[in-house]
């Protein structure tokens, strides 16, 4: 359902494009494209916070130093009245979203999911982003209900929105390698046709630099183009490096350089010009390569990031104030406005 030809003229293209162009050259067509779909010279992001509400999980993700196997007495799980606080934190200082996400974690029921939902929406006024794909096909498994059912569940139960989270690299043979008990290709993107089918945006990511081949890289950003074409659903793309430090399959492996980075970037702006937001990714980048990536067809500098603690705990430590943020969007020379999560603008600072 989700098959790429890499026999294709356009795949051998975009895999030449990708390997042999001039770097500035490629980031010039990336812009070019920016430029069509958004044509103010403004540049978005969002207040909100991740909210880890467990760190508990079964997946074994070779590429994660976050997760505690169970009964590790490192491991947690939230209590609704923590997550609220964490919440009305978010809240106070302007945020609109929060970003819910966890790990595979068997000992928590459907009801607890659910009942959360219920809980955010009666006493906190926030959007929820939150469960990505590979949670919900671990939903599905464990409690035995299809795709459909637990996406309709948790909407009605109050989630608005679901994020790109886990999607690493879209060709199972790299998936099995770094991530073989998580969701394969075609449940991950059939988890996101199902969350547009029933009327909800999500977001999109890739996660490179685990020892996948560039071809396998063309592979995933044509195969997210694809299902935009059908279903109009993604509201974004996000794409950064493997944090490799303390991880434990890539632990001493090297991390992959700011042009490779830039590169591929743009490669999503140019094979992806139907997803219509670009982000940067300054938080495994830094600020520097983060306003370069605005000339590299992104037109997003994501969020605020309250909170973080996958990528930090392997070793990541980029962090901003909101007015650092702004003033480093505006010295790359776009006026810096504040968004939601369907990327709206919000035109007064949404204070609680």
């Amino acid at each position: 359902m989700y098959e790429v030809d890499r026999s294709s003229a356009e795949f051998r293209e975009y895999l030449d494009l990708y390997e042999r162009a001039d770097l500035l050259d490629l980031g010039r067509r990336a812009d070019a494209i920016r430029w069509e779909l958004h044509p103010e010279p403004v540049v978005t992001h969002i207040v909100d916070r991740n909210i880890n509400y467990t760190n508990v999980c079964v997946a074994d993700c070779g590429f994660c130093a976050f997760y505690r196997r169970p009964k590790d007495h490192e491991g947690y799980v939230l209590s609704y009245e923590e997550i609220g606080e964490k919440i009305e934190e978010c809240r106070a200082v302007g945020g609109v979203q929060i970003l819910l996400q966890g790990g595979h974690n068997p000992y928590i029921p459907f009801e607890w999911y659910l009942e959360l939902m219920r809980y955010i929406k009666a006493h906190h006024a926030i959007h929820i982003h939150g469960f990505s794909p590979s949670e919900v096909v671990f939903f599905s498994e464990r409690f035995r209900l299809p795709i459909p059912e637990v996406v309709r569940q948790l909407r009605e139960a109050g989630l608005d929105s679901i994020p790109g989270g886990g999607g690493e690299i879209l060709v199972d043979e790299v998936r099995d390698r770094v991530a073989k008990k998580k969701a394969q290709t075609e449940e991950w993107l059939g988890v996101q046709e199902e969350a547009h089918r029933q009327g909800m945006r999500t977001s999109v990511t890739m996660m490179y630099g685990m020892g996948e081949s560039t071809a396998d890289r063309i592979e995933h950003l044509l195969k997210i183009r694809d299902l935009q074409e059908r279903t109009g659903g993604f509201t974004a793309f996000i794409c950064w490096p493997l944090q490799p430090e303390g991880t434990p399959m890539f632990d001493g492996a090297a991390k992959t350089d700011a042009v490779t980075y830039l590169r591929t970037l743009a490669m999503g702006r140019i094979i992806c010009r139907n997803i219509p937001n670009m982000q940067s990714s300054w938080v495994t980048m830094g600020h520097k390569v983060g306003q370069v990536a605005l000339r590299f067809g992104a037109n997003d500098y994501g969020s605020l990031m309250m909170e973080e603690n996958v990528v930090s705990a392997a070793g990541t430590t980029y962090r901003a104030t909101l007015e650092e943020m702004e003033r480093v969007i505006s010295d790359a020379g776009f006026t810096p406005r504040r968004r939601r999560q369907d990327y709206s603008l919000i035109e007064e600072p949404a204070f609680a």
